[in-house]
């Protein structure tokens, strides 16, 4: 089963263009499916729809919350549906089974007084100036346009010369979308490229590459790393005074959907930005807003108490 996963990881990839992270869930997935059955000494190939719902009663017994249900049983389904599609089998056990509801939980955001917080940070927590502009671009990009953390990082230096006030970004899938840029990122920005050529400059001179990214690192990525940026965030965080166990990277980009809700933007627009494909992701900001109105009136209205 481990080979026929990898011929559909590969597919995945060459034929749908699916995220390199996204891969990596599936094979987590399908081989703990896999693993499942062979302790119970069953074969994928004659694995039929009752082995399926008993391995999604095992996940459920656990206790893995919905999500992570329904995403093993979407792992499987993709897999089946092409195993059949293939001709490795004559059926898809998988095409008719329901997967638990997900449920409709609201994302965790911050206010606009925390991201305030974490930003004036940014700007005093690295004792070295090169450092601090890095971190400023970091957080001004993030909080300006939305962007997935592994977007950020990993972005080609090309893309941000020139004092861009849109950046084109590379997202899941491939997609690109276009995304402008405030004038408090585009002065960051400049800032962090002019120190970046610098040090990059004075890295050739000792016969090092030259890197092609805007936030370079030696790592093996050449640049910096999602769990590198998770850590250096905490840190903003405890720095500002705002509980780190309130802040990740993926919280600043809700915040920037729920801000920009909260003034007016409509939500085509903040999809578009984001890069959901689909709107209906993009919607449950606006379940967001109601929810922080919802808590304003009954703080601050005069008869909240009657």
């Amino acid at each position: 089963m481990l080979r026929r996963i990898q011929s559909f990881l590969d597919a995945q990839a060459a034929e749908l263009d699916a995220a390199h992270n996204t891969r990596l869930a599936y094979a987590r997935d399908l081989k703990d499916f896999a693993a499942w059955l062979e302790r119970g000494k069953r074969d994928w190939h004659n694995a039929g729809r009752g082995d399926i719902e008993a391995y999604l009663i095992h996940c459920d017994a656990q206790g893995l919350a919905p999500a992570t249900r329904a995403r093993r049983l979407s792992a499987i389904r993709q897999f089946y549906r092409f195993a059949f599609q293939e001709g490795w089998r004559t059926d898809d056990p998988a095409i008719r089974i329901k997967g638990p509801g997900r449920g409709r939980k609201l994302p965790a955001t911050l206010s606009e007084a925390e991201v305030d917080k974490l930003l004036a940070a940014a700007r005093t927590l690295a004792p070295r100036a090169d450092d601090r502009l890095r971190d400023i671009c970091l957080i001004e990009l993030l909080y300006a346009t939305g962007m997935r953390v592994s977007e950020l990082v990993s972005l080609p230096v090309a893309a941000a010369r020139g004092d861009p006030r849109m950046l084109l970004i590379r997202g899941k899938g491939g997609k690109e979308r276009m995304v402008p840029l405030s004038p408090p990122a585009r002065r960051a920005l400049a800032d962090w490229i002019t120190c970046r050529d610098r040090l990059q400059s004075a890295a050739q001179q000792q016969g090092k590459q030259v890197s092609a990214f805007l936030f370079p690192s030696r790592g093996k990525a050449g640049h910096l790393t999602r769990i590198w940026f998770y850590g250096r965030i905490k840190s903003m965080a405890l720095k500002g005074g705002v509980p780190p166990a309130r802040v990740t990277p993926h919280k600043l980009r809700h915040a920037f959907a729920t801000h920009l809700l909260a003034h007016g933007a409509d939500l085509r627009s903040i999809q578009t930005l984001l890069g959901h494909a689909d709107i209906s992701t993009t919607e449950i900001y606006t379940h967001v807003l109601e929810e922080r109105l919802k808590e304003l009136v009954l703080e601050h209205h005069p008869l909240a108490g009657g």
